[in-house]
């Protein structure tokens, strides 16, 4: 028995055994399969991974082709293109005298005044005896203090109306009277056009030029000009776009096998052929606008010299090269159909023009008439080169420092006031003294001049400030030939102080008939020109912004690192309209909104991580408000066509504040953009708030 126990037992075992191992065998070969099917979704997954990359690349690829197909067709079409855009006409210089209306807000609502029988309910049932007599006094004593709190509110409310109302009836009539003025120049004008002055010629048709919706916002727009009314003839020195605006790669084609684009050059013969009809048609169109515009008919010829600045290959200094020069008539220019013609050809033959035949080596032509040979010439546009037309035109920075203030102070003298320079030692950092007899706004003026190349420093500000109190002064003028921070307006805002940068300068020089330029317009510290090319590219939303309160208030946008501002020039507000890149802007705002701000977010800079919207009292406008009316604040996130695509509310600011941190859109780490609501608010107004963000205020 026990021997056959024994047996069972270890056949119990073997067969255990047996089933365990061909469990394990089942599992190993199920654990098998599996990776084998892993490996194979694996790999599958990795081909379409690759095949879906390789298409996107190829996509991309073609559709660089597409725009470099599409900035050539562009090119080809500019003048059938520019034919059909509207002329030129006085009418649409001419500004409406329908002004904003006068909306004052809350404060146009009276405050609701109290009821006793408010006050009679707040006690409750009826008292018998002394109680109800008690209850009926207590109800009356709260009637009164609430009437008599809410009379005072509305005596307050209709004495805030009246301010407002005052204020704005003022900022009316001057608005009114400016445009009043300048209609009544656009009528001076029309008829100095009529008697052929040459000075109201240059101004109109340079304006005709300038306001053109024919041309292309990339090509240059720099124009030298003169008439001769004895001739009637419109002579133009016109700046044409250089070689480069004709793009060197004919077609992209992405190559799987090294990851990277292949760029196909376009044939040397090709883009050069390109180019001289791009110069022809330049110069056809040119003259287009100008004859469109000659609603007073003053023109009977017009002379165009178009040139590039560039270094001359002869003498390797930096010239006017002429490319094209014409002289067409209006009988002649009259009878041609100029959406049908070859530039070219139209250029060269119907006109008998002069167009260079290897423009791209700068091989100049003989130019026709120039403006400085008719007369005065009148400048606009770009920066000057070396060439003709300039000597008359002196260098800013290159200008002896004594006869630089001298230059202030007879533009001073030619705004109608009275203006000498002072001494050089004991001047009290005076360089000019200038008295305005306008009343009330007029007054003692001390001008201070820095002929400088990079930003002025704030301190410079706050030492013009502290002289213009130390004088007695009712203004200081501070005159740079660079440019103001953020900090310099930000300082000088609602002080008697005006700060006046050399783009500013120079248009002022020309407007009262002096001269003036700064360097080649690349100095460090100017403005750089900004040209769509510089746009970027990326889809952008309007943030509009609204609240309830009659305060009137900056709104401004603040591109940081953390809690950092990345430069004074990323402080976006009234007298920096920009951030360089032109990712962030103001803009014009449309109702319901009271102020407007335009961002890029795809284009901020890569290091910024937040951008931040702030709100601060003009203390111009209210030097005693704060913020305590500011409520129902809310900014409304408009898409490109401008359809609303959301809201986030806003604190409301607090009594005693003056600016506040309306809310902040933080970047994510995927890239998004989260909104974070706001509410810190300062004392000591924007200037407070800009300390915290790292601008530097004098």
């Amino acid at each position: 028995m026990s021997r056959r126990s024994s047996g069972g037992l270890i056949g119990v075992w073997a067969e255990a055994q047996r089933r365990q191992q061909r469990t394990q065998l089942i599992q190993q070969r199920e654990a098998e399969r599996r990776q084998r099917a892993y490996e194979r979704d694996a790999a599958r997954g990795q081909r379409e991974q690759q095949a879906a990359y390789r298409q996107h690349r190829e996509a991309e690829a073609r559709r660089r082709t597409e725009r470099i197909d599409a900035e050539v067709a562009a090119l080809q079409g500019l003048l059938a293109s520019g034919c059909r855009a509207p002329a030129f006409r006085m009418a649409a210089l001419v500004r409406s005298e329908q002004l904003e209306p006068f909306a004052p807000g809350t404060l146009a609502h009276p405050v609701p005044m109290p009821h006793l029988e408010q006050f009679r309910q707040q006690g409750g049932g009826r008292p018998l005896g002394g109680g109800r007599a008690r209850t009926e006094q207590e109800a009356h004593a709260r009637y009164t203090e609430a009437w008599q709190a809410a009379h005072a509110a509305e005596a307050r409310r209709q004495q805030q109306l009246a301010a407002y109302r005052q204020q704005y009836d003022r900022w009316a009539a001057e608005q009114l009277a400016g445009v009043r003025r300048h209609n009544s120049g656009l009528t001076e004008l029309a008829g100095a056009l009529r008697s052929g002055n040459p000075e109201a010629a240059v101004e109109y048709f340079s304006a005709a030029l300038y306001a053109s919706s024919a041309w292309p916002q990339d090509l240059p727009r720099q124009v030298a000009a003169a008439y001769d009314p004895v001739l009637r003839q419109l002579v133009l020195d016109w700046e044409l776009p250089r070689y480069g605006a004709v793009p060197q790669v004919k077609s992209v084609r992405y190559v799987p096998s090294t990851d990277q684009d292949k760029e196909t050059a376009r044939p040397a013969a090709q883009r050069r052929a390109l180019y001289r009809d791009l110069l022809a048609q330049c110069v056809l169109l040119v003259l287009r606008d100008v004859y469109a515009a000659d609603e007073f008919g003053a023109l009977d010829s017009v002379v165009v010299n178009g040139f590039v600045d560039d270094h001359d290959p002869v003498t390797g200094r930096e010239a006017q090269i002429v490319l094209a020069t014409v002289s067409a008539p209006r009988a002649t220019f009259e009878g041609l159909r100029l959406e049908q013609v070859s530039a070219v050809d139209c250029l060269v033959e119907g006109l008998r023009g002069q167009l260079s035949a290897r423009p791209d080596q700068l091989t100049a032509v003989r130019p026709g008439r120039r403006p400085g040979e008719v007369g005065a010439v009148v400048s606009h546009g770009g920066h000057r080169g070396d060439g003709d037309g300039d000597g008359d035109e002196p260098d800013l920075f290159a200008m002896d420092p004594i006869a630089f203030e001298n230059l202030v102070a007879e533009l001073f003298r030619a705004m109608g006031m009275e203006a000498v320079t002072t001494q050089r030692s004991g001047d009290g950092g005076v360089d000019v003294e200038a008295l305005d007899p306008a009343p009330i706004r007029g007054g003692r003026i001390v001008v201070q001049v820095k002929r400088y190349r990079n930003t002025v420093p704030p301190t410079a500000v706050r030492d013009l400030y502290g002289t213009v109190q130390d004088a007695g002064a009712n203004k200081g003028v501070l005159v740079t030939t660079s440019s103001f921070g953020p900090g310099s307006y930000t300082f000088a805002n609602g002080k008697p102080l005006e700060l006046v940068p050399g783009v500013e300068l120079v248009a002022l020089l020309h407007q009262y008939g002096l001269r003036g330029r700064l360097g080649d317009g690349s100095a460090p510290g100017l403005p750089a020109q900004r040209t769509p090319e510089a746009e970027p590219a990326a889809d952008r939303n309007v943030l509009g912004m609204s609240w309830s309160g009659a305060v009137a208030l900056d709104v401004c946008a603040l591109v940081c690192t953390g809690g950092r501002v990345l430069s004074e020039d990323h402080f976006v507000f009234f007298n920096n309209p920009r951030t360089p890149d032109g990712s962030v802007r103001t803009r014009a705002h449309a109702a319901p909104d009271k102020a407007a701000v335009e961002v890029a977010f795809e284009a901020l800079p890569r290091e910024a991580d937040r951008l931040v919207l702030v709100a601060a009292v003009d203390p111009e406008v209210n030097p005693h408000a704060d913020l305590a009316g500011f409520t129902d604040a809310r900014i409304r996130l408009l898409d490109a066509a401008g359809a609303e695509a959301g809201r986030l509310e806003v604190s409301d600011g607090r009594a005693g504040e003056t600016a506040l941190v309306l809310g902040s859109f933080r970047r994510r780490s995927n890239g998004d953009w989260d909104f974070v609501i706001g509410g810190k608010g300062y004392r000591g107004g924007l200037e407070d708030l800009l300390r915290e963000y790292g601008v530097e205020v004098a």
